[in-house]
């Protein structure tokens, strides 16, 4: 029953937060609490905490054993991203607080749920784990100096605040949950429950707290979209959409200058190409859209709008690329046969 139910949540990921999304527009009293105080960064935490109890020294010994490959696909990840992020915000023209949540939704690690996509689609599982790894474990000083060289001309960058909130709210708890995941393999009785027990409700804890960020989003910025209409909605999704997709073709593009074989191809792919938007969210509601500066300047809001929209567009595209691939292989199968 468990892994049943840890299924439905990891498939309808996508649908699951867009709902909560639409709840939270109409009755947004449901999710107000999340944005009280720093309830948002401990979710956040519960998240990586997730991805940290499904890390085990096999994964690590894996991720060393081929080091020039990861390196290949962190610098990928963190310069294709913001590069796009930065270019797209200068092609549309964005007010400066959406084009820091562009950016900043760039210049964040790979996404937890990119090694289900690569699983989906028949990539290479254990490349997508130490990929999403590395980028998280650089992520505490690689994504503040970059969103502070592309966007503190701007808007002003706390980088030293996002540095100690990033190492807090990912590194810390990712770090305790491999941990938790040695100690528990240390006997068999609780390894197995480890295995048949815990490990199915990672991903539905994971999504749950997804989707708790979203609604508190959706929550904040109600006034906001109200005001400004279904236009801020369609160039903020005609943007985050150039974004993701370009992640996806440019990280499969550099796999094939290396020429990695195609089930690395596609895991650079999707690696790329999404992003750790949930991250993303948090730490734009605490740096961009905080209490203090929304006080000053409501407009603020904006940059969180990027944000909150890859958290749910990310998963449903990184399905679609999942099955594209999927089907390219089923016509590939019925060209082979047929000659």
């Amino acid at each position: 029953m468990l892994q049943q139910i840890s299924r439905f949540f990891s498939n309808y990921t996508s649908l699951i937060i867009i709902l909560t999304a639409v709840a939270a527009f109409f009755l947004p009293e449901l999710f107000g609490w999340v944005q009280q105080g720093q309830r948002a960064s401990v979710i956040l935490g519960l998240i990586m905490l997730t991805m940290g109890l499904t890390l085990s020294l096999e994964d690590f010994r894996i991720l060393f054993s081929r080091p020039m490959d990861i390196f290949i696909g962190a610098v990928a990840q963190y310069t294709i991203m913001p590069l796009v992020a930065f270019a797209l915000s200068n092609l549309f023209h964005l007010n400066p607080f959406m084009a820091a949540g562009l950016i900043l939704v760039g210049c964040c690690p790979g996404g937890v749920s990119s090694n289900i996509m690569s699983f989906l689609c028949r990539g290479d599982v254990a490349y997508s784990v130490g990929m999403t790894t590395v980028s998280t474990v650089l992520s505490p000083f690689v994504t503040p100096l970059l969103v502070l060289q592309l966007s503190g001309a701007e808007i002003a960058v706390d980088a030293k605040g996002m540095f100690l909130n990033i190492l807090l709210v990912t590194l810390l708890p990712v770090t305790l949950g491999v941990v938790v995941n040695f100690l528990l393999s240390r006997t068999e009785r609780l390894e197995r429950w480890n295995r048949e027990t815990l490990r199915p409700l990672l991903p539905v804890l994971s999504v749950i707290c997804l989707a708790f960020i979203v609604g508190g989003v959706v929550f904040t910025m109600k006034p906001l979209l109200l005001e400004q209409g279904w236009a801020l909605i369609g160039l903020t999704l005609a943007v985050v959409t150039c974004h993701n997709f370009a992640g996806y073709l440019l990280g499969y593009g550099v796999g094939m200058l290396y020429r990695f074989p195609v089930a690395k191809k596609r895991t650079l792919s999707i690696e790329v190409g999404m992003q750790n938007a949930g991250m993303a969210t948090v730490l734009s509601r605490n740096f961009f859209a905080n209490p203090a500066v929304l006080a000053l300047n409501p407009m603020a809001a904006m940059a969180v709008i990027p944000c909150a929209l890859s958290c749910a567009y990310h998963s449903i595209s990184g399905t679609l690329v999942a099955a594209w691939f999927l089907w390219r292989d089923s016509v590939n199968s019925k060209n082979d046969i047929a000659s």
